[in-house]
């Protein structure tokens, strides 16, 4: 199978005091599929993410960036547990790659998971909500 070094799909549900939100994530487990992220894609799914997942604890100046993306994103960083610790919103850069800005975390972080931009504001989701997902 080869699919520029495949990405596993996975459900999540992210429970927020105002529901259940349920999205078909996209996991990048790999140093590779986290560096390749969501670039160069037009568009995401309005339910879909992309979860990237650390073998160990990420320090809160871990940062991250949208060289080559094309969608707005809002990233949410969270932690061993799936709990939410911080939410960024983040804009496309198709410019040079020292031009685009970074997006450090601002907490320790085991996951973060990118979703279309307005997506956890539209859906009431913020820090202290959950994320429980199906591997």
């Amino acid at each position: 199978m080869i699919l520029r070094q495949a990405t596993a799909f996975s459900s999540g549900v992210l429970h927020a005091k105002e529901g259940r939100h349920s999205l078909v994530l996209e996991v990048a487990s790999t140093s590779r599929q986290r560096r390749n992220g969501l670039m160069e894609r037009d568009s995401l799914a309005p339910d879909a993410g992309m979860l990237f997942v650390y073998d160990e604890e990420q320090t809160s100046d871990h940062a991250f960036w949208m060289y080559q993306t094309r969608i707005p994103l809002d990233i949410a960083f969270l932690d061993h547990d799936g709990e939410i610790q911080s939410i960024t919103s983040m804009v496309p850069c198709t410019t040079e790659k020292k031009a685009c800005p970074r997006y450090p975390a601002g907490t320790r972080f085991w996951m973060a998971l990118e979703v279309n931009a307005g997506y956890f504001n539209e859906h009431g989701i913020a820090a202290g909500d959950r994320l429980e997902i199906d591997f």
